[in-house]
Formats: structure tokens, C-alpha cells, sequence
């Protein structure tokens, strides 16, 4: 399927370009994105996808509805490797009303386009991002959407492995916390190659995160679990309930997990991620009325609350340090950053308090300073708390590259032979 010895590569959801900066970054010449979809529904204003047009210019830059995309387009699409970052939804599926018509999932659930994808491309690899409580949902039947979505990839003939990166904790400038998915065909060199390493061996040592972001030997308190998927998505909608640890494999429908503990790298602290403050626009401190309310927000507080049905509660949130602490990295941007929200980064040089600025907010995650340049500050602020962090993606990249690399034990024979 590639070309020139590259991967081609589908980017769905694409953001203002997460994935494919940090995939370029690892090899430019190696990754070629053919076709990215970024559409943000309900808004005339298309600030992530001008974004993206803005810094790349190869490949199909589609700006529509992904549901509209026709499996033939997808099919047309000559694709190795799909990446994309994807909401967590309700991943619940039952039988068509006619039974023999298959199964049908919830509408609007953006996984299912993944899945179309997929099925209709056949990538050798699959590359994905989402919240760690992906794992946990719903938290009526614990673990159930995850395993929808491993039934899915082991119908399609994939095996999957899962590790929750704190990015953080292997260097970088903030604490963002995200489930990464990597799906890899069964039959390819790497797949073969993997078949003879237990599963355990895989997700402690020898796995796809693994390698790159390596973890203790052994299982944090004791905490492993083993497990069996059904082939038969309703049953695993209807009946499936487990634990899922923050690492773990499923080949064949076996499922191995574990709560794995990071060989951390000492972090990137905020302070080195600000920007000159004489490049700092006023409109970025705080005023002291700010300051007040700022002092409320992050302070802790107790507030007497009645609910809609009429029921007496007591509302509780623990106290913040009033600043972010510039000697630590910073904590998970939200789409809310740069807004009087408690979640927001206030950060004290020389005595005043102020903002983020859209470029530290870039640099949080990795991004080219003035990537989002063109767009408000809202929305610079907002792309920004959507993003990854883009160097995690580059240390995937190059374990893809490695991996892609690797030749089976029969296909090293067969070279040897016709030496």
C-alpha cells in the first residue's frame, strides 16, 4: 500500500494538526498524510480546519460531516496508518430490529466512523487518543465502552494494546493525562513477532509503549487482571463488566491488564515554558478585582445547595495555591483556559499575576509558537485545551518507524536463503 517506502497516513478529527506535527516531527520524509477530516459541527466558523490548512499543505483536506464520507471515498484512500483523537461517548450496540440485518450502535457516535475507516481501508496500524475515563465508562457497567471498542478491532483482525500516559511524567511541561490505543494487524512482521511473547512480557517490556516509555517490572500493589471478550459485540454491550488497568493487551480476544508505574523523566517545569514578559500584552493580568476573585475560585470552599428536587446538599472543592507553581509542569489545560475558571493557569513574575498567553499555551503542548495565530484568543485557548501533546506523538512515530522496519523470523530466513 505505501509508496517510496512511506506510511500513509489517514488523520480523522485532526484538530488544528496534533498528530500529524508530531508524526513529521519523527520523520517527515517517512510520514505522508494523505487525507485529514476536521469538521466542528454547528459553527459556521471553521477555526481549527483553517488552522490546519494554514500550516500544512499536502495531501486532501476534507472540512465535512465524517458521516457523509462515502465508504467508497474511504476506500479509494491507499492508507497504512489511521490516527485521531475522539470524544468518549456511550458505545452501547443491539441487534437490528430484524435481527438478521447485524448490529446497530447509538448514532452520532464518532467511533463508528473510526470503525467505517478502518474496515474500509485496512491500515496496518491505528493510532488513537482519548480521556482515561474511557477505561471506566459507563460507570454503571464498568469497562463496558472499552470493550465494545476491543470487540470492534478484534473482529476487524486487530490486536490492540492501551497505556494512560501522564506526559509529565516522561518530560514534558504538562501533567495531561490521556488513554493512547494502538491497533496493529494480525499477520504483519511485528504482529508475528509478538505472537511468541506472553502478554505480559508485552505490556512490561516488549510492547509498542513499552519500549519507549518504559515502566517498573512489576504490577503496582498486585493490581492485574486477565479476561475473554465475546466475538458478539451485543453480548459484550449487554453482559461485560471489568476492570480495566491504566496498561494492557487484547489478542484474539484475550485480554491481559495491569496498572503499570512509570520510569519517570524529570519533567519540563512552567517557568520554562513562558515567553519573554516584555512580550506579555497588558490584557493578560489580572486586575486586583481579578486577583479577589481568583482568590475565591481556587480557594477552598463549603456552600449549603438545594437541588432540582428539592434535596439539601452541602457543595465541597479543596483549595488551590493561589499561583501555578513554575519550578512544577503545569496542570491539564482545559478548553476553558484563559477564562476567570478555576481551572485556569495563573502564573506570578515579578510580583504580578496573570494569564497564560496563547503561545505558552502552545508550548504547554508542544506546538510551534503562533501555530493557532489567525483565530481569537478564545479559540486559541480552546484549540489549545483539545490538543495532545505533541511530543508524545513524535516518541510514537519513531516506535512506529522501528517497528515497521522489523522482519519476521521467516522473512529473515528467506533473505538469508537468497544470500
Amino acid at each position: 500500500m505505501s509508496t517510496n517506502n512511506s506510511i500513509n497516513v489517514i488523520e480523522l478529527f485532526a484538530g488544528v494538526g496534533g498528530f500529524r506535527l508530531g508524526l513529521e516531527r519523527a520523520n517527515k520524509e517517512l510520514f505522508n498524510v494523505v487525507w485529514a477530516n476536521q469538521w466542528e459541527p454547528g459553527k459556521k466558523a471553521q477555526d481549527a480546519f483553517d488552522c490546519y490548512t494554514r500550516n500544512f499543505h499536502s495531501g486532501e483536506h476534507i472540512n465535512k460531516d465524517i458521516a457523509t464520507v462515502t465508504n467508497e471515498e474511504f476506500q479509494q484512500i491507499p492508507a497504512d496508518l489511521i490516527v485521531g483523537g475522539f470524544p468518549c461517548q456511550d458505545y452501547s450496540v443491539a441487534r437490528s430490529l430484524s435481527g438478521e440485518k447485524g448490529i446497530q450502535g447509538k448514532k452520532g457516535v464518532l467511533f463508528w466512523e473510526i470503525e467505517r475507516a478502518i474496515e474500509n481501508t485496512q491500515p496496518k496500524y491505528v493510532l488513537l487518543e482519548n480521556v482515561d475515563r474511557l477505561l471506566k465508562s459507563p460507570s454503571k457497567q464498568r469497562g463496558r465502552d472499552f470493550a465494545v471498542m476491543l470487540g470492534t478491532f478484534r473482529n476487524l483482525g486487530y490486536t490492540v494494546e492501551w497505556r494512560v500516559i501522564n506526559a509529565a511524567e516522561y518530560g514534558f511541561a504538562q501533567r495531561r493525562r490521556r488513554v493512547f490505543i494502538f491497533a496493529y494487524k494480525n499477520g504483519i512482521s511485528f504482529s508475528v513477532n509478538q505472537q511468541q511473547l506472553q502478554l505480559k512480557e508485552i505490556v512490561f517490556q516488549k510492547g509498542f509503549f513499552a519500549k519507549p516509555f518504559p515502566v517498573k517490572n512489576i504490577p503496582y500493589k498486585n493490581r492485574e487482571a486477565s479476561n475473554e471478550i465475546s466475538d458478539d459485540r451485543v453480548e459484550i454491550s449487554d453482559n461485560f463488566s471489568f476492570n480495566f488497568y491504566n496498561a494492557g493487551i487484547m489478542r484474539d480476544g484475550y485480554i491481559y491488564t495491569a496498572h503499570v508505574e512509570p520510569i519517570e523523566i524529570e519533567p519540563t517545569p512552567l517557568a520554562e515554558i513562558l515567553i519573554n514578559e516584555n512580550e506579555v500584552d497588558e490584557k493578560f493580568y489580572l486586575s486586583k478585582e481579578d486577583e479577589k476573585k481568583f482568590e475565591y475560585l481556587r480557594g477552598a470552599k463549603k456552600i449549603p445547595r438545594i437541588s432540582a428536587d428539592g434535596h439539601a446538599y452541602t457543595f465541597s472543592e479543596g483549595g488551590m495555591s493561589p499561583t501555578d507553581d513554575l519550578n512544577k509542569p503545569g496542570r491539564t489545560m482545559l478548553t476553558s483556559e484563559g477564562t476567570k475558571n478555576r481551572s485556569s493557569h495563573i502564573v506570578e513574575v515579578n510580583g504580578r499575576k496573570r494569564f497564560l498567553t496563547p503561545i505558552e499555551c502552545e508550548r504547554l503542548n508542544g506546538f510551534n509558537d503562533n501555530w493557532t495565530l489567525g483565530m481569537s484568543d478564545r479559540m486559541r485557548y480552546f484549540c489549545m485545551g483539545n490538543a495532545l501533546v505533541v511530543g508524545l506523538i513524535k516518541i510514537m512515530g519513531n516506535r512506529i518507524e522501528e517497528i515497521e522496519n522489523i522482519k519476521s523470523y521467516s522473512e529473515e530466513v528467506q533473505i538469508e536463503l537468497s544470500l
